[in-house]
């Protein structure tokens, strides 16, 4: 079980990797154009902790609240998994602490100065500046969509 972790303005939730869960796992790809014919049998499997966990004892997942990174394809309500071992490193997504708040933004290092930098135009960069309470808390490895509950309009009318 995943255990919480209440912070302002962003849940956390600690991963559980001691459990184990192969899923079926379509080697082939799946068409995105033309459909294909499907396989008839598959012969893989998939445990996502292991595929999406590098670092068990420091990844956290986190949902996303606000919509700062939408044109970096993550919206609010995705899952983020969260390694705080990574070197953020320039242009990484990261989850930063911000004078008492949670952000999540790309990462802009320069010589003297980083910049918190938004995938969105109506948000604008923040410079960090010394008089800024700053931390990067960690580097997003990976974000996770809920497609299902996504209501789009048909193409079909």
């Amino acid at each position: 079980m995943n255990k919480r972790i209440k912070l302002p303005a962003l849940d956390l939730f600690k991963a559980d990797v001691e459990s184990e869960q192969a899923l079926p796992m379509v080697e082939g790809g799946i068409a995105a154009g033309f459909p294909s014919p499907a396989q008839d049998y598959i012969d893989l499997s998939l445990d996502l902790n292991k595929t999406l966990i590098e670092n068990p004892s420091s990844t956290f997942f986190g949902r996303v609240r606000g919509t700062s990174m939408v044109d970096a394809g993550i919206e609010d309500g995705d899952l983020l998994v969260i390694d705080k071992s990574l070197e953020p490193k320039d242009g990484d997504t990261v989850v930063c602490f911000l004078d008492g708040e949670f952000t999540l933004k790309y990462i802009q290092i320069e010589k003297e100065v980083v910049y918190l930098v938004p995938a969105n135009p109506a948000f604008k960069p923040i410079r960090v500046t010394e008089a800024n309470h700053f931390c990067i808390w960690g580097v997003v490895t990976y974000s996770i969509k809920d497609h299902h509950h996504h209501r789009r309009r048909s193409a079909i009318r």
